[in-house]
């Protein structure tokens, strides 16, 4: 079966398709689903981390380096809620990511909200802890 392109789909298959992304940790399924010029922002700072990656391959580059050197291992995406918007097109979104930091075997959980793609997550929680004790 192939999976309509982010175009052609609705916005809940986009997000089924962007969680999936993430816990499969596959950087090329989630920058497929973004546009040439898009722009993620993550309003938080974190160690090592830009304040946003602009364009569908600076997400690609980004979160492979991320997921590459993350000991985090996402197990299950927890639905907080989902907000419609007067864009059928747009919603926002409340997700909780959960799982496993290696090799520790340490749980996380990282509560986040997803508007316009904007990554508002406490990345924090799934990180080592020589990244969580600097400031």
């Amino acid at each position: 079966m192939t999976l309509p392109r982010p175009a052609d789909a609705g916005s809940r298959e986009v997000l089924a398709r962007y969680r999936q992304a993430i816990l499969d940790r596959s950087a090329d399924d989630l920058a497929d689903l973004y546009a040439a010029d898009a722009v993620h922002e993550f309003p938080f700072a974190f160690p090592g981390l830009p304040p946003r990656y602009h364009g569908r391959e600076e997400v690609r580059a980004g979160y492979r380096a991320l997921w590459g050197a993350s000991p985090a291992r996402p197990e299950r995406i927890d639905e907080v809620a989902v907000h419609a918007t007067a864009d059928p097109e747009v919603i926002v979104v409340e997700q909780t990511v959960a799982g496993t930091l290696v090799p520790a075997g340490r749980p996380f959980a990282v509560p986040g909200l997803l508007v316009h793609v904007r990554d508002y997550m406490d990345a924090t929680a799934a990180a080592p802890p020589a990244a969580r004790d600097q400031d």
